[in-house]
């Protein structure tokens, strides 16, 4: 089971993608998903990302997006492009 996710948490996932709107837009894409379809998404990009050998965190952030909590808070605060 993952652990909570704090704001300091969210916070940091938010600033990544306020610095690169790449990032805000997938971010915006996969948080405004159903939950089952979210789940299938997150599963394709990390088993891409674990091919590519990324880093434990980068894996924890995936995992964490699969939380429909982390999800809403994720899609509600990220600002529209």
């Amino acid at each position: 089971m993952l652990p909570p996710v704090t704001e300091a948490y969210l916070d940091v996932i938010l600033k990544v993608a306020a610095a690169d709107r790449s990032i805000a837009a997938v971010l915006r894409e996969i948080c405004a998903l159903d939950e089952s379809i979210r789940q299938g998404a997150l599963d394709v990009v990390g088993a891409h990302l674990r091919s590519r050998d990324a880093e434990r965190d980068v894996l924890e952030c995936v995992d964490a997006l699969r939380r429909d909590d982390v999800a809403r808070l994720i899609a509600e605060r990220l600002p529209r492009a």
